[in-house]
């Protein structure tokens, strides 16, 4: 029998988790410097935990049962899991509290794909606290860093506003509702054109498709759909952001008032990360403000705002492959310590030790025996490895640099 990992899991080899480093810690980088704080969470979480936000579907959790037939799932995403953290074990925190998070994540898929990927890596952060511009001009000026810290070039981000998008959906009737927002989602204009609407918001609906492009342009079109005072007001929010962003340099964003989720997670800006340096669009993250959902969690249903994002590694791993940036091989020991004879063993362990203990990360490796001084040095030719320490009994070492 061969043996294998289970249906949907993989193993990261030491060349992949090198390469998968690489990404993981230049956007730690990038967290450390904006003042971010690593948060771990429980891998598993009860199923009520994870249902509650309602950000995911209950079949696309993997499922496992404890003794006490209590309901528990393996984690699909870390926003709720650090929602219910902040809310229940932090609750003397001063705000914003600004964490970030670097975890595997677990979703059951559906595409009838044998051994389809059920395991993925993401690194993300999540604002909580406060609302208004400031924060979230800062949520998207981080996301462009990571990117930039990557040295990812041709991506943009798609910007809408969930809390706009859906009170324009309050002129449909509400038994129609949920379908014209379910066929916007999904830019649906064969069922918008079949449902039994008025001309007049036949044509509303057919405009709410279209709010996609350059900012100035979808922002007058949106103007002009008898936007009543609170409407406009955020709309004009979202002018406000948009030139924050752009005040800086060039942001590269795209704006997109049809992009809304079917569920209610999110209240306020929502956006994607896309990468379109391959032959096709790539999602490398997406995120947006969910102002709700802490109070669901909270003892005392005190209402805790938020904001945040999430990266997914596996697409950044996808799209940087290409760039030659990731490493190539995995890093190369500085040292082999070989003990000239048995009697030199301690002293060389001794040796290894000291090399250790330097004021610098150095990687020292032993010589364990069974093979001559041309196969120790082949050894070291094959891995790297740039210097042997010949150690004698008295601990004196004969260093040899290879070229």
């Amino acid at each position: 029998m061969v043996y294998q990992p289970a249906a949907g899991a993989r193993d990261l080899l030491p060349l992949d988790v090198a390469q998968k480093r690489w990404i993981e810690d230049r956007l730690e980088q990038v967290f450390h410097r904006w003042g971010y704080h690593r948060i771990i969470t429980s891998t598993l979480e009860r199923m009520d935990t994870l249902m509650a936000g309602e950000a995911i579907q209950r079949q696309m959790v993997i499922q496992l049962q404890n003794g006490a037939d209590e309901e528990l799932g393996l984690r699909p995403e870390l926003t709720a899991s650090i929602a219910r953290a902040v809310a229940t074990r932090m609750a003397d925190a001063s705000y914003p509290q600004r964490l970030y998070y670097n975890a595997n994540v677990f979703r059951r898929t559906w595409d009838n794909k044998h051994n389809s990927q059920q395991e993925f890596y993401q690194a993300g952060v999540e604002l909580l606290g406060v609302g208004g511009l400031l924060a979230n001009a800062e949520v998207l000026l981080l996301v462009g860093n990571c990117l930039s810290a990557l040295g990812l070039q041709g991506w943009h981000l798609i910007l809408g506003e969930a809390g706009i998008t859906r009170s324009l959906l309050d002129a449909f009737p509400t038994d129609l509702q949920a379908q014209v927002r379910s066929a916007i989602a999904h830019l649906d204009r064969i069922t918008i054109d079949s449902l039994p609407l008025s001309d007049e918001l036949c044509d509303r609906a057919r405009i709410m498709l279209d709010l996609r492009g350059k900012s100035a342009d979808v922002l007058q079109k949106v103007s002009s759909l008898n936007l009543d005072a609170e409407q406009q007001q955020a709309v004009n929010n979202l002018k406000s952001l948009v030139e924050l962003l752009e005040s800086g340099g060039e942001f590269p964003i795209i704006l997109d008032l049809s992009l809304i989720q079917t569920i209610d997670y999110y209240t306020g800006i929502v956006f994607e990360v896309v990468s379109d340096t391959d032959s096709q669009a790539r999602v490398l993250g997406r995120g947006g403000r969910y102002d709700q959902l802490l109070r669901l969690y909270h003892p005392q249903k005190q209402n805790i705002p938020g904001i945040g994002f999430v990266l997914n590694i596996e697409d950044l791993y996808q799209v940087l492959l290409s760039t030659q940036q990731l490493p190539q091989e995995t890093p190369a020991s500085n040292w082999l310590v070989v003990p000239e004879a048995a009697t030199a063993e301690a002293a060389a362990f001794a040796y290894a030790q000291k090399l250790r203990d330097s004021t610098y990360l150095v990687r020292v490796e032993m010589d364990l025996g069974g093979r001559d001084a041309q196969a120790i040095r082949q050894y070291a030719r094959d891995r790297n490895i740039a210097q042997i320490a010949w150690v004698k009994a008295d601990g004196s070492p004969t260093i040899e640099t290879l070229r």
